[in-house]
């Protein structure tokens, strides 16, 4: 019975909905319940972004030093840090190091030589649909580009064409 459910673990009261990177609509209203329930200064936090104290000083503000923070200031900050904790606590190890590592130059290189050969590999699985090879094509295709690769139209449909079974 469990195994049906569309969550691995996470269904407790106590501990945020584990994310896998499927299904994030279900997991975000799962979350969002779950950060509220705790306190909503918390759920304020998560979507409106980190807050910073700033002090007006000559017309300009500055970040304000943690020692002249009021008590309000503490409580938002410590808002921030126990919503940084829950997130980064709800995304399983494989989400959490995309989110954490997708910026560096080594991961990016990596991750364009590993599509780089998914995409010159690519075939049509048995009884895929057309459906199916097309989403999983353009998924490959796409992150490629936002990687940086260019790809020519005639280059992406004989590509397509090729991996076609011919019967």
């Amino acid at each position: 019975m469990v195994e049906n459910l569309p969550f691995d673990e996470g269904a407790y009261i106590n501990r945020s909905p584990l994310f896998c990177g499927l299904n994030y609509q279900f997991w975000k209203v799962r979350i969002k319940i779950f950060v509220e329930s705790i306190n909503r200064g918390i759920w304020d936090a998560i979507t409106n972004g980190p807050f910073v104290p700033k002090l007006e000083k000559d017309d300009v503000f500055i970040e304000k030093p943690w020692s002249q923070w009021t008590k309000i200031e503490n409580k938002k900050d410590q808002y921030d840090c126990i919503s940084n904790n829950i997130i980064t606590s709800a995304l399983n190890s494989y989400e959490f190091s995309k989110v954490t590592h997708e910026d560096t130059i080594d991961v990016k290189r990596e991750r364009k030589h590993a599509l780089i050969q998914e995409y010159e590999m690519f075939k049509i699985l048995k009884g895929e649909t057309i459906l199916d090879v097309q989403k999983r094509f353009t998924h490959i295709v796409n992150h490629l580009i936002s990687l940086g690769k260019i790809f020519e139209r005639e280059e992406l449909n004989i590509k397509i064409l090729k991996c076609l079974d011919k019967s």
